[in-house]
């Protein structure tokens, strides 16, 4: 049998930038360091940088590491998370993504111009996720975060509306937004449309569409919580149906492979190379 990895899966930019910046805490500062959430969608990483002395935290634990080093991953976060680091003296150390990060500034700004003309902030986003987060309260939690089609009858059409996206989201999805709002616009000059996805992200997808119409099967590792590794699996099963999504080797299936002359290993922007090359051992073992 013929196993491949993708060369072009895995970390993207802002991942390891985030995971990198841990691992250096972690050795400078002897394991005493705290990160705000998981530092990435993927549980088996995850577990790894924790064995390494990384602790997960949330929000509500925040008051109890005054004087504590808590990282930032690259999700990034509202400026309320800043303002309480100062409040109770907590050492932050920032690795949001600088793709994130200049996504923010823009939000920011485009929430003061719609203010001044009366206008909304419109983001292309899971509502939830820590990005979206991080980029509504650049707004005052004052931004209408869309998902669907359906979610666009929160908007008022009358009034200028600024779109702006998830870094990771479909492109597909965002021109169809795009284009329905501009379609039910009382004035579409007052729409303004930024595309504020990352394309290290959305270059992916012809990509693993090829990749994966090349096996037999092919086998997606990524988190479970991972919405990129979510938007990408959809993508390779599209291109081929024997495309099965696992988080680990411990989930590969041997009915998965029957006749299979061979498989295509590929992952998320979260997944780390070394789980890729794990699953793929794995599958030469079975």
């Amino acid at each position: 049998m013929r196993i491949e990895i993708d060369e072009k899966s895995g970390f993207c930019f802002g991942v390891v930038k985030a995971i990198t910046t841990a691992e250096e805490l972690l050795r400078s500062r002897h394991g005493a360091v705290w990160c705000l959430g998981d530092i990435v969608h993927n549980r088996v990483e995850v577990n790894r940088l924790e064995q390494l002395g990384l602790q997960t935290v949330d929000h509500r634990q925040l008051p109890q590491l005054a004087g504590r080093c808590v990282l930032i991953r690259a999700h990034g976060e509202p400026p309320a998370t800043y303002a309480f680091a100062r409040q109770y003296g907590i050492d932050l150390v920032d690795a949001t993504c600088p793709v994130v990060a200049k996504l923010q500034e823009r939000v920011r700004r485009a929430w003061e111009q719609m203010k001044a003309v009366g206008g909304q902030v419109v983001i292309l986003g899971k509502p939830g996720h820590a990005e979206v987060v991080g980029l509504t309260g650049q707004t005052n939690e004052e931004a209408i975060v869309v998902e669907t089609i359906a979610d666009l009858d929160r908007i008022d059409f009358s009034r200028p509306v600024c779109l702006l996206s998830q870094t990771t989201q479909s492109l597909g999805l965002f021109n169809e937004i795009r284009d329905e709002i501009l379609r039910r616009a009382t004035d579409p000059a007052q729409v303004t449309v930024h595309d504020t996805i990352c394309r290290q992200v959305s270059n992916r997808n012809p990509h693993l569409r090829e990749f994966a119409a090349r096996f037999d099967v092919v086998i997606f590792v990524s988190g479970s919580k991972s919405s990129n590794g979510k938007a990408l699996y959809s993508v390779c099963h599209e291109a081929n149906p024997r495309s099965y999504k696992v988080e680990d080797a411990a989930e590969l299936q041997k009915e998965w492979f029957d006749g299979a002359a061979s498989v295509g290993v590929c992952g998320a922007t979260s997944t780390p190379k070394w789980l890729m090359e794990q699953v793929a051992d794995a599958i030469a073992r079975l």
